[in-house]
C-alpha cells in the first residue's frame, strides 16, 4: 500500500498520536490506545501494516528495554523495609489468583496448558501503570502506595521466574526430557548469575566511571548492554526478557542507575508502542468475538478477586481497611507482562492465537476499568466503607505503631503535610508557643519530624474516619500544606461533617484553586510561590524606601 517502510511508519505514528490523545482525554493508559491502533491498522480492519518484520524487531527491542529498566530499578530495599507485607501480599495474591484462575479457565473450556497460561497471566499487575497513576495522585509516598510498589516488585520477580520455567517447559516438550532440561536451565542460570556477579564486582564500576564522562556514551552503552543481555539470555536457552532483566540488575547497584533509567524511560515507552501495535495487529477479530464472555468472566475475577485477597491478607497482617482497599485496587488489572507472557507462550507453541486474544481482551477490559477505579478510589471507598469492616482487625496494630501520639497537652493547631513548607510552619508555630499536631501519610517523614520534637500522627487528609479521631474540639486552626484541590475539598467536607468550629488555612497551586477553597469555607488560602513572591517584592520595596 505504501511506497516505503518509512512512509508506512510515519502514518502509523500519526494514527498512534491521535489515538493516544483520545486515550488521554478519556483518562486511559496509552496501552489501551496502542492495542486499538494495532487492531485498526491490522489485517482485520484497514490492513495498513506490511513491514511486519521491522515492526516485530522494534517490538522485541521495546521488551528488552522494558525488562532492562525493571531490573535497573529493582529496589530490594523497599521489600526489606516493608518486609512481611510485601512478600505475603505479593506471593499470596499470585498464588490465589493463579490457582483460582486456573480452575475458572478450565471451566471455560480451555486446555490445561492454555488454562495455565491464562491463570499465570491474571496474576501480574502493571507496575508502569500503577506507578504513573499513584504518581499523578501524589500517593507514591503514602503507606498504601509504598506497599503496592513493594508487592509489585515481588510480582516482577515472579514473572521473570515464570518466563524461565515456561522456556524450560518449551524446550522439554521438544526434547521430551523434562528433568534434563530443568537441570540444564538451573546450571546455565547459575552460570549466568556468576558471570553477572563477577562483572558487577570487577568490570562494570570502573567502566561506567569512564563512560559517565559523556552522558550520551553512557546511555548508548546502557542500550547496548540491555540488547546484549537479551541476546545472551536467548543464546543460553532463556528468553530474551530474562537476559535483559539480568542486564538491568547488573547496573542496579551503581551510582548511575537513576540517570540511566530516567533517560531510557522515553525510549522504552516509544519502542513499547510497536509491541502493543504488533499485538493488536495479530489479533484474529473473527475469533475474538467468541472470547467476549470468557473475557468478561475472567475480568470480573481480576477486578474483584485480586483486591479482595489483598484486603484479606493486609487486614490479617494488621492494616486498616482503608489502606488494604487502596492497595488492593492497584492489582485490579493485568499487566503488560501478561501480554508479553502470552506472546512468549505463542512463540513456544504452547498456546494458540485465540488464547493470546483472550488474554489481550482481559487486559483491555481490566486496564480500562481499573484506571477509573484508582482515579476515583476515594469516592469508591466512601461508598463501600460500611461493608469493609470485615477486612480490619479490632486493633490495626501496624498502623497504630506509626502514630507518634503527642504528650499530655492541648492541641492548638493540626497541620497536614510535612514537606519543607509544612515542617517550617510547624516549627515556627511551636516557637510562638502553640502546640502543633502534625499529620502525614509518609512513615519516613513522620520519623524525621518526630525527631525534631513535633508530635505526629500517621493519617490521610482524605480519610473521614481518621479526621474524626483527631482532637478537633481543642484545635483553633487546621492547616493543610497539601496543594491538591481534591484533597483539601475532602478535608473541608470532613471538618464540616465533624462539627469543627475552628478556622482553616489551606494551600493551593493557583489562584483558581484558592477561589474554590474560599467558596467552600476556607478562612485563609496559602499559595506558596505567589506568597513568597509578594513577600520578596514587599521587602525589596521597603529596602528601596530606606535608601
Amino acid at each position: 500500500m505504501f511506497e516505503s517502510a518509512f512512509l508506512e511508519f510515519s502514518v502509523l505514528l500519526g494514527i498512534s498520536a491521535v489515538m493516544g490523545l483520545l486515550a488521554v482525554q478519556l483518562r486511559q493508559p496509552l496501552i489501551v490506545a496502542f492495542i486499538a491502533v494495532g487492531i485498526l491498522v491490522g489485517p482485520s480492519a484497514l490492513g495498513l501494516i506490511e513491514s511486519s518484520e521491522k515492526l516485530e524487531l522494534l517490538a522485541h527491542l521495546g521488551i528488552a528495554i522494558l525488562l532492562f529498566v525493571v531490573g535497573l530499578k529493582l529496589d530490594l530495599h523497599i521489600i526489606r523495609t516493608l518486609g512481611i507485607v510485601a512478600l505475603l501480599t505479593g506471593l499470596g495474591q499470585v498464588v490465589f489468583t493463579s490457582v483460582v484462575g486456573f480452575f475458572i479457565a478450565l471451566a471455560l473450556g480451555l486446555s490445561p496448558i492454555g488454562a495455565l497460561y491464562v491463570a499465570v497471566a491474571l496474576t501480574f499487575s502493571s507496575t508502569i501503570i500503577i506507578v504513573k497513576l499513584l504518581s499523578d495522585k501524589r500517593e507514591l509516598d503514602a503507606l498504601h502506595g509504598r506497599i503496592a510498589i513493594g508487592f509489585l516488585i515481588v510480582q516482577d520477580i515472579v514473572v521473570v521466574l515464570a518466563m524461565i520455567a515456561l522456556t524450560a517447559l518449551g524446550q522439554s516438550s521438544q526434547s521430551g526430557d523434562l528433568t534434563y532440561e530443568v537441570l540444564m536451565v538451573l546450571i546455565k542460570g547459575l552460570l549466568m548469575l556468576v558471570v553477572v556477579a563477577l562483572l558487577m564486582r570487577y568490570l562494570i564500576p570502573p567502566l561506567l566511571s569512564r563512560l559517565a564522562r559523556s552522558p550520551e556514551l553512557l546511555i548508548l552503552f546502557a542500550i547496548a548492554w540491555a540488547v546484549l543481555g537479551a541476546s545472551a539470555g536467548y543464546m543460553l536457552g532463556f528468553s530474551q526478557e530474562v537476559g535483559a532483566f539480568l542486564a538491568g540488575i547488573s547496573l542496579a547497584s551503581t551510582h548511575y542507575r537513576e540517570l540511566i533509567a530516567a533517560r531510557l524511560v522515553s525510549l522504552r515507552d516509544f519502542l513499547l508502542l510497536f509491541f502493543f501495535i504488533n499485538l493488536g495487529a495479530n489479533l484474529d477479530m473473527s475469533t475474538l468475538g467468541l472470547q467476549i464472555v470468557p473475557a468478561m468472566v475472567l475480568s470480573v475475577f481480576v477486578l474483584i478477586g485480586n483486591p479482595l485477597i489483598v484486603m484479606v491478607i493486609m487486614g490479617y497482617i494488621g492494616y486498616r481497611k482503608r489502606t488494604g482497599f487502596l492497595a488492593g485496587l492497584t492489582v485490579a488489572q493485568i499487566s503488560e507482562f501478561s501480554l508479553i507472557l502470552a506472546a512468549l507462550g505463542f512463540t513456544l507453541g504452547h498456546i494458540d492465537q485465540a488464547t493470546v486474544g483472550l488474554i489481550t481482551l482481559v487486559g483491555l477490559i481490566t486496564i480500562s476499568a481499573s484506571t477509573y477505579m484508582i482515579l476515583y478510589s476515594q469516592k469508591l471507598y466512601e461508598k463501600l466503607a460500611p461493608f469493609l469492616g470485615v477486612f480490619e482487625r479490632s486493633t490495626p496494630f501496624r498502623e497504630v505503631e506509626l502514630d507518634q501520639q503527642p504528650m499530655a497537652q492541648s492541641t492548638d493547631v493540626i497541620l497536614f503535610g510535612l514537606g519543607r513548607l509544612g515542617m517550617q510552619i510547624a516549627q515556627s508555630l511551636q516557637t510562638k508557643g502553640l502546640n502543633v499536631l502534625a499529620v502525614d501519610f509518609n512513615p519516613e517523614l513522620l520519623q524525621t519530624t518526630a525527631q525534631h520534637g513535633v508530635p505526629t500522627r500517621y493519617g490521610d487528609a482524605e480519610d473521614p474516619e481518621f479526621i474524626l479521631s483527631l482532637p478537633l474540639s481543642e484545635a483553633q486552626w487546621v492547616v493543610s500544606t497539601l496543594r491538591e484541590r481534591p484533597i483539601n475539598l475532602a478535608l473541608l467536607k470532613s471538618l464540616k461533617e465533624s462539627g469543627y468550629q475552628g478556622k482553616t488555612a489551606l494551600a493551593a497551586h493557583h489562584q483558581s484553586d484558592s477561589d474554590v477553597l474560599v467558596e467552600q469555607g476556607a478562612d485563609i488560602t496559602l499559595i506558596p510561590y505567589q506568597d513568597a513572591a509578594l513577600e520578596a517584592v514587599t521587602r525589596i520595596l521597603q529596602l528601596s524606601k530606606m535608601e
